[in-house]
């Protein structure tokens, strides 16, 4: 499998338990680094995460510094994503087969970061030739 890449068995096994949870700054450093990748705060209280004008992750700020996570996921992950534990269909976005993770402290960093990339590539997939040129984009 290649690197970065989410085995479709992702959503079987569960993984261990991450010691605080994922933060607004773990995100923003994770999801940052990626080619053509836009942050800005829409609806007040969300940090949405664009790739060329289209979103493909949103970090809820919560007040306890841990937000609600949503992402972009395969059709074929979606219901198995959202029968674990503190994960559930996105409110409005779920018909385009989004998930949120609304108990971040389940689900250790580098499960996050390897969903958050998929869901960018998912995304980065959809825009054209030209948009992907332009934003230095190589999937």
């Amino acid at each position: 499998m290649a690197a970065g890449a989410i085995s479709r068995t992702c959503c079987r096994s569960r993984p261990e338990p991450g010691p605080v949870g994922y933060t607004r700054a773990q995100m923003e450093r994770a999801c940052g680094k990626w080619p053509g990748v836009t942050i800005e705060i829409k609806w007040e209280t969300n940090l949405v995460f664009s790739v060329g004008a289209k979103m493909f992750a949103i970090f809820n700020l919560g007040q306890d510094g841990y937000g609600r996570i949503g992402f972009k996921v395969d059709d074929d992950l979606f219901l198995p994503l959202t029968e674990q534990p503190g994960i559930m269909p996105a409110p409005y976005l779920a018909r385009a087969r989004w998930v949120r993770v609304f108990e971040t402290k389940r689900y250790p960093p580098k499960w996050f970061e390897a969903r958050l990339r998929r869901a960018y590539e998912l995304v980065a997939a959809k825009l054209t030739k030209k948009a992907r040129r332009e934003l230095d984009i190589e999937l």
